[in-house]
């Protein structure tokens, strides 16, 4: 199947207007208004997944207009923002979208030129390039848990190269953590492609099972385990996915399956709920329609999460969920492995919550210690020694400091009194020493 035309990606309607060229926009009459509509509702009726319901949802639209609800819509953009609105609402579908884009369905009117088709291949190859193809950070986590952040699924024929090299990059972490919180989603190819990573590949393991709308016939697929990849696999370590809000379709798809299968935990917020693949289908010779063309269902009960969301075992803030899914990676390695428990225990404070000192009990802490002092500049602690050498300084709670960019060691605040009498420095090891404050 060509990958082209099999994209999961919702691509916000304002973000569509804002990259296309703009149009003449000569007066847009009520006869061309009816026209897009009548249009519209044809591609519609002849690519939407629900038959049924595209003939009625083109009917609201039909009504909308015979309302005059589309009368103030004095240009094409307003229109498809219009008619975007009331696709949503009528359908609870966020895939549809109604753009403007001309030089588009120009395009999509050449593609029996192969010319201009590898031209058109060429020019999405340089913009994914632009984006690393979707691969936005990679590293390592305190305990050697791999981290692999997705910004969105590109398609692996231009991919393919960026992926294997994140694969490999990953594929010697005790577990690993994939960041879908705010990624769009994408090629399921992709999702395909990273997934298999995590099982065996001498075991037939199905990961999605669809059908859509291909030129006016029904396919059906699946999509299953490849047999060979660019990296050794991840089997039997453990797997955490970061979910959000802004999680969506081939996203949503990737966390779904992996939870259902027993192979990852989700951590994070409800997703979005877009599980319907979609397309792109030129209305007119301005407008084009993205459009849910097919059903993906889950390799277990052939279910799917459309317009209620994938549901996070551990439901937390996203902006808190890295942490929480990495202190659980920690905790279910420490089961297997004592010698993990130490790397756990130790990194508890810096992975809980951070206290938010006001700046009266952050200036108790500047002064001079033995060989070293603290500064409090612009709200923040500064550690200098040697009078060279500054890191910043950040409360972790019980009266500990981390050290910025360090990991062997961190500071605990000695108090006497009431008032603080020292420094001491607490090794990974479990060693101390004391720097008495000298002010």
């Amino acid at each position: 199947m060509n990958n082209k035309r099999w994209t999961v990606l919702l691509t916000a309607t304002t973000a569509w207007l804002a990259t296309v060229a703009a149009t003449d926009e000569a007066p847009f009459t009520a006869a061309e208004k009816r026209a897009v509509v009548e249009q519209l509702g044809q591609t519609l009726e002849a690519n939407y997944v629900f038959a049924d319901k595209a003939r009625t949802i083109a009917a609201t639209l039909r009504r909308h207009l015979d309302a005059g609800d589309y009368d103030a819509a004095t240009d094409r953009h307003k229109l498809a923002s219009e008619l975007t609105d009331d696709l949503i609402e009528a359908s609870n579908d966020l895939h549809f979208a109604v753009g403007v884009d001309p030089a588009w369905v120009a395009d999509y009117a050449a593609r029996q030129d192969p010319a201009r088709v590898a031209a058109l291949r060429e020019s999405d190859r340089q913009g994914e390039a632009r984006q690393n193809f979707g691969f936005a950070g990679l590293r390592y986590l305190d305990g050697n848990i791999a981290y692999l952040d997705l910004t969105h699924f590109a398609d692996p024929e231009l991919a393919y190269d960026a992926a294997a090299a994140a694969m490999r990059f990953i594929e010697n972490g005790d577990a690993v953590i994939y960041d879908m919180r705010y990624n769009n989603g994408g090629h399921l190819e992709m999702a395909q492609l990273l997934a298999s990573q995590l099982f065996r590949g001498d075991k037939d393991q199905e990961l999605f099972d669809y059908d859509y709308n291909l030129d006016g016939r029904r396919v059906e697929r699946g999509q299953w385990v490849l047999p060979a990849l660019p990296a050794k696999r991840l089997t039997g370590k453990p797997v955490y996915v970061l979910t959000g809000s802004t999680s969506f379709s081939a996203a949503e798809w990737f966390a779904y399956t992996l939870k259902k299968l027993g192979r990852a935990t989700l951590v994070g917020e409800r997703t979005a709920g877009g599980a319907h693949p979609v397309d792109r289908k030129p209305v007119g010779t301005d407008f084009f329609l993205q459009v849910p063309i097919g059903q993906i269902r889950d390799p277990v009960d052939r279910g799917d999460f459309e317009g209620q969301g994938v549901t996070p075992d551990h439901p937390v803030a996203s902006a808190d969920a890295l942490a929480v899914a990495h202190r659980l990676a920690l905790a279910e390695l420490a089961k297997t492995d004592p010698a993990k428990r130490a790397d756990a225990d130790w990194l508890a404070p810096e992975l809980a919550a951070r206290p938010q000192l006001p700046a009266a009990a952050l200036k108790t802490l500047a002064g001079r210690y033995e060989g070293r002092r603290i500064d409090l500049v612009g709200g923040k602690l500064l550690y200098t020694w040697r009078e060279r050498f500054r890191l910043a300084l950040e409360p972790l709670g019980g009266d500990l400091l981390a050290i910025e960019g360090v990991r062997d060691f961190r500071f605990r605040i000695v108090r006497k009194g009431g008032k603080v009498t020292a420094l001491e420095r607490i090794d990974r090891d479990g060693t101390t020493q004391i720097y008495a404050r000298l002010d």
